[in-house]
C-alpha cells in the first residue's frame, strides 16, 4: 500500500546462517578452509528469486565456489570468475566433487542431487601489450610465437591450425583464406614475396609488428600491424560493458510444438529436441 515499507526476513531457519556455512566448507576441505563462507541455503533461495531453470548465473567473485555448486545443483548453468589461488584450492576441487555426486552437504539432499554435468576452466593469459620504456605499445615479451599466433588467430577469428608445408599459414578462416603472424618488420619484398605464394586464388591476413609498403599493394594481402590492430578492439573508460560470452555451452533447445487438433502429424516427446545441461564429454 502507499506510504507503507514492505519488508522481507529471511529467518536462519530458512536460509542457513554463517556457522552452517562454516560447516559446509570443513566437510569439503577441511576445519578453517575458507574465513567467509555463505550457506547453499541462502543462495539457494536468492537464485529460486531471481532465474529459471537453464538460465546463467554470473558469480565475479566466486570465492569458495557456493554459487556455482548451488547453481549446478539446481539445473542452471553458471559462471564464476576468481583471481586469487581459491580457484585452484577450493573452487575447482569443489565442483569436482559435485559433479561427481561426492558432495551430499548442502541443498543435495533437498534437490536429490546425485551428480552429472561438467564445467570448462579458463586460465586469465597476461596483457597481450604493454608499454615500453618510451611509452609505446609493444607486445608482451610473456608471448612467445606460438601463444603470439594463437592469441591473434582467436581474436580475428581464425582457427588455429599451423601449416608445416607453408610457413603462412598459421591459421584459417576458409579453405582460400588464411592469417600469418610474425614479429618481424617486413619489407616490400618480403611482401611481395608473400603475395607469389599466396597466388590469386588465396587470401592471406598478414600480421605483423611494422611493415614499409603500401597496406594495399598487394590484392590478396591484408596487412596490420599487430599492437594497433588489438588497440583497435579494446575499449577504455567504460563502465557498462555487457557480458559477452563465447565457446560456452550453449542453452538447450525448447521443446518441440505440439500439434494443433486436427493436425495429422505425430509430434516429438516434449523433451526430444532438449539436450544436457552441460555437452558431453566435459568435466
Amino acid at each position: 500500500m502507499d506510504g507503507q515499507n514492505t519488508w522481507s526476513w529471511w529467518p536462519n531457519s530458512e536460509v542457513g546462517h554463517n556457522q552452517e556455512a562454516k560447516k559446509e566448507i570443513n566437510i569439503l576441505f577441511g576445519a578453517d578452509a575458507f574465513d567467509t563462507p555463505k550457506p547453499e541455503r541462502l543462495i539457494r533461495r536468492i537464485i529460486e528469486l531471481a532465474t529459471n531453470p537453464n538460465d546463467l548465473v554470473l558469480d565475479s567473485f566466486a570465492g569458495s565456489g557456493t554459487t556455482g555448486a548451488v547453481a549446478h545443483k539446481m539445473g542452471r548453468r553458471w559462471i564464476m570468475i576468481e583471481l586469487g589461488e581459491h580457484c585452484h584450492t577450493h573452487i575447482i576441487p569443489r565442483l569436482q566433487k559435485v559433479i561427481d555426486g561426492e558432495d551430499q552437504g548442502g541443498i543435495s539432499k533437498a534437490v536429490n542431487w546425485q551428480g552429472g554435468g561438467g564445467f570448462r576452466y579458463y586460465r586469465l593469459a597476461p596483457s597481450l601489450l604493454e608499454k615500453d620504456k618510451w611509452g609505446n605499445w609493444v607486445i608482451n615479451h610473456d608471448y612467445n610465437a606460438t601463444m603470439l599466433s594463437e592469441a591473434l588467430c582467436k581474436l580475428e577469428g581464425f582457427s588455429y591450425a599451423p601449416s608445416d608445408a607453408a610457413y603462412w599459414q598459421h591459421g584459417h578462416s576458409t579453405e582460400r583464406d588464411f592469417v600469418y603472424v610474425t614479429t618481424a618488420s617486413l619489407t616490400h619484398e618480403q611482401l611481395q614475396q608473400l603475395s607469389d605464394e599466396v597466388g590469386p586464388e588465396r587470401t592471406l591476413l598478414v600480421l605483423c609488428t611494422a611493415f614499409r609498403a603500401k597496406a594495399d599493394a598487394y590484392p590478396n594481402l591484408t596487412v596490420k600491424k599487430i599492437p594497433r590492430q588489438v588497440l583497435s578492439r579494446c575499449e577504455w573508460g567504460h563502465d557498462d560493458y555487457s557480458l559477452q560470452v563465447e565457446n560456452l555451452p550453449q542453452a538447450p533447445s525448447p521443446p518441440a510444438p505440439l500439434p494443433l487438433a486436427g493436425e495429422g502429424r505425430k509430434s516429438k516427446p516434449a523433451n526430444a529436441a532438449q539436450g544436457g545441461l552441460f555437452e558431453e564429454g566435459e568435466a
